[in-house]
């Protein structure tokens, strides 16, 4: 057992130095970037804002995710996390998506290609054990997994449409992972400080992301996010236990868990694709006509709607909170409450998309 006091200098130190590396890191790279990270302006590619920024802060996400890892071992060494299955798998998929996003930056790789990759991706974590736990059969928990994975991915490219808005969301949930992770003790578990790392990448990433941005996370940032918090959602969300093993888990409150967390980009993306098909236009090709560009329309600037969305994670938050530290014992009634509180959040941003006139900006 290591001593609380050591702990919390520890994560303190840690996660304020990846902070400083990632703010660091992201003003050199800004001074390196006259063409580096941005796409051929030959190729058509539809951004919310109109000035071509470099695509570079995915690669400050990936350095955090491997510095933590490699800060584990020797912080904490008799349990390296190299010995261990679950958490190679994570760096062995993160590793992946990191690639595939990267050469999707530089030359705009084909969808079959990236559906490919991403459903390795899903492979690679249930190999290593990092799957939903949710039914009888393995092969329908498989299943489930690849197509979180693979949703989730999409779900996180999809929601880097405006400054910062990617980013906040990720900041809440790896947070909303961190404090379940603390509520149940697990301080000395290996995505305890790779959730950190990430985190404070994150942070530092954001001060060059905020409206007006100066650079994007890119593809190769958002397929990294995609991944990696659909792992630590299968851990902590999905798959949640409480400390107390007496304490019965059940699925209508892991679904809960899952839905409040990501209710954000989960709701963006549902509300993208009906619309669309309700236009008869494919789901798969960009527009400005997600959630965040109609409140936009509503006549709200970029740093007020990422204020909004700040919003909405912090009560998604809190609820999460209460589940997992209040609620001993799941009713449905919970289940209710919690389903009604996502059900409001997707129906307030549906409506926003049909109260602005947005035919003309529709892509």
């Amino acid at each position: 057992m290591y001593d609380a006091k050591y702990l919390f200098f520890i994560y303190t130190v840690f996660l304020s130095v990846m902070i400083i590396f990632s703010l660091v890191f992201n003003t050199i790279l800004l001074k390196f970037a006259t063409n580096l990270g941005i796409r051929d302006q030959d190729q058509t590619t539809i951004r919310w804002s109109n000035v071509v920024k470099p695509a570079l802060g995915g690669i400050s996400f990936y350095l955090g995710f491997l510095i933590a890892a490699t800060c584990y071992g020797i912080f904490f060494d008799q349990e390296n996390i190299f010995k261990n299955s679950s958490a190679l798998g994570l760096i062995g998929a993160t590793a992946l998506a990191f690639i595939m996003g990267l050469a999707d930056d530089a030359y705009n790789t084909k969808p079959l290609l990236k559906f490919f990759t991403q459903t390795m991706c899903g492979c690679i974590l249930i190999l290593s054990g990092n799957y939903i736990q949710m039914f009888d059969a393995e092969w329908l928990n498989y299943l489930f997994t690849i197509l979180w994975v693979i949703g989730m991915m999409n779900s996180i490219n999809m929601l880097d449409n405006m400054d910062s808005i990617t980013s906040i969301v990720s900041i809440f949930i790896i947070v909303t992972c961190i404090v379940i992770l603390m509520l149940n003790e697990g301080f000395t578990d290996h995505n305890f400080m790779l959730m950190l790392g990430v985190l404070g990448s994150l942070i530092g990433f954001i001060f060059h992301n905020w409206n007006p941005s100066k650079m994007f996370m890119g593809d190769t940032g958002s397929q990294f996010l995609g991944i990696f918090l659909a792992a630590i959602s299968i851990r902590y969300l999905w798959n949640h236990q409480t400390a107390n093993p007496l304490i019965e888990t059940y699925s209508a409150q892991q679904i809960c868990l899952v839905l409040a967390t990501f209710i954000i980009p989960v709701s963006d993306t549902t509300v993208v694709v009906i619309n669309r098909l309700l236009k008869k236009k494919s789901p798969f090709i960009g527009g400005k006509d997600h959630t965040t560009h109609h409140m936009s329309y509503l006549g709200l600037s970029d740093s007020q709607v990422g204020f909004v969305f700040i919003g909405i994670s912090l009560v998604s938050l809190l609820l999460i909170v209460a589940a997992v530290k209040f609620i001993e014992i799941w009713y449905f009634y919970h289940t209710i409450l919690y389903l009604g509180y996502c059900l409001l959040v997707f129906l307030t941003l549906f409506v926003v998309t049909k109260v602005t006139k947005n035919s003309i900006h529709d892509a």
